[in-house]
């Protein structure tokens, strides 16, 4: 099972939010532990590096809406960890 943290700034993406922004993001996060599991990511989250950053990613949870997260170091051998960064509509990328 991956493990996760937050990042503080993601919290405050995160508060701004609509109640529809949120159950969309949910509901791909569930997507996004499973595709961790299975060992690959499906198409639809379109995962892919930041450009600049090489080692932050980028997942789509909605039409406008991104997530970054890195890879930090596992808490469980043989278990991802996630550190979520941002989240938010496309304007995360201008911050």
């Amino acid at each position: 099972m991956p493990t996760h943290e937050e990042e503080d700034a993601f919290w405050r993406d995160f508060d701004r939010l609509s109640a529809v922004q949120k159950a969309e993001f949910n509901a791909a996060v569930a997507k996004f532990v499973a595709d961790l599991r299975r060992g690959s990511f499906r198409k639809g989250l379109r995962i892919k590096r930041v450009q600049g950053r090489p080692d932050t990613w980028e997942m789509t949870w909605a039409d406008d809406g991104r997530a970054f997260f890195t890879y930090g170091s596992p808490l469980r051998p043989g278990d991802p960890h996630i550190v979520w960064l941002r989240v938010g509509t496309h304007d995360i990328f201008d911050e």
